[in-house]
């Protein structure tokens, strides 16, 4: 029998040499394991070539740290050659931003709508294997595969950028919130759990993909100008004037100023918008006089700490997986009774 019709799960005979036995998948497992291979292999490829090439280049920015006298490592310490080790980094930091795109698109919408589309799924469920758990198959399968490669890189990624974090601006910690630690895992899930049921319900493969992109730009573009709502912003005030010779409060290291710009800080603690009393601005007793009415003492500055991002990133991917999982539900539960 060839490889294709044998079971895989079925044991060999009792007086069967085991010199040679090795772990075989089985059942639908195998199954899809078997259709989705191609996909699969590409997967495990593209993270150990992105792996090899993120070690060997973090490698040489640590050669090239260690070249450096110490007291040179900080932002305003570095030489411009510098920037030749640190641009990769954010580079490759952007391509992986593509993985929730590229998860959705391409591993989630064929998922389902590919079988359906071509009969696969009416053969599939028509043997012993009950529609749901084919669906908890199909769905499990790619998602640990993801999880897997998403992880592995994006814990690679993250160790690299952890000794220069905030050494530039474009090395600060808002810049790689989304690319490091568990976001991208979980964001990744979430595309592809709703790329399978774009292709659940609409059932034809192309057509799905181009929808599936169209829903994950626009949930990128959302989580975009939601993600720094998951934080709690601080406040940095001073109280020694608004006026020549009054120096503006200063943001903790690696802090990202939040808000419009400086507010100005009355006795009472109360904010004023920066564009108070800017009418009178041109006349600078007049200026002075309207601050005072006003009680105004100094100025305040909103920011996010670096010291939040792992929380931020944790509450942000939980919130992910949540929907994720929901719809993955959504994907078992509809799929069970309209599949075919």
């Amino acid at each position: 029998m060839t490889t294709l019709t044998r079971d895989p799960a079925r044991k060999a005979p009792a007086g069967t040499a085991r010199s040679g036995w090795r772990p075989r998948l089985g059942g639908p497992v195998w199954l899809v394991w078997r259709q989705h291979r191609a996909a699969f292999w590409t997967l495990i490829g593209v993270t150990l070539v992105g792996v090899l090439v993120m070690v060997h280049l973090r490698g040489q920015m640590m050669d090239y740290l260690a070249t450096l006298d110490p007291t040179s490592r900080r932002s305003d310490g570095l030489p411009p050659e510098f920037e030749a080790y640190t641009d990769p980094l954010f580079s490759i930091g952007s391509y992986l931003s593509y993985i929730p795109v590229l998860a959705g698109v391409l591993l989630g919408a064929p998922l389902i709508s590919g079988d359906l589309e071509t009969g696969t799924a009416k053969l599939a469920t028509s043997q012993s294997v009950s529609r749901m758990r084919w669906l908890i198959v199909k769905l499990a399968v790619p998602a640990v595969m993801l999880t897997l490669s998403a992880g592995v890189l994006t814990t690679v990624l993250t160790w690299w950028w952890h000794p220069v974090k905030g050494l530039s601006s474009s090395l600060i910690w808002t810049a790689f919130f989304s690319v490091t630690g568990v976001t991208p895992v979980a964001h990744a899930l979430l595309t592809f759990t709703v790329g399978a049921a774009v292709g659940l319900l609409l059932r034809r493969t192309l057509v799905s993909m181009v929808v599936t992109l169209g829903v994950v730009v626009a949930m990128g573009f959302v989580w975009s100008e939601l993600w720094r709502s998951l934080g709690h912003v601080m406040s940095v005030g001073t109280d020694k004037g608004v006026g020549p010779g009054a120096v503006q409060p200063e943001l903790p290291t690696e802090a990202e100023q939040q808000g419009q710009g400086t507010y100005f800080l009355t006795s009472s603690g109360d904010r004023l918008d920066w564009t108070t009393c800017l009418d009178q601005v041109e006349d600078d007793r007049a200026h002075t006089a309207c601050l005072e009415s006003k009680h105004v003492i100094g100025w305040s500055l909103d920011y996010l700490p670096v010291s939040q991002m792992q929380s931020m990133q944790w509450l942000g991917a939980g919130i992910m997986l949540a929907i994720a999982a929901a719809v993955a539900t959504f994907v078992i539960l509809w799929g069970r009774k309209r599949l075919l």
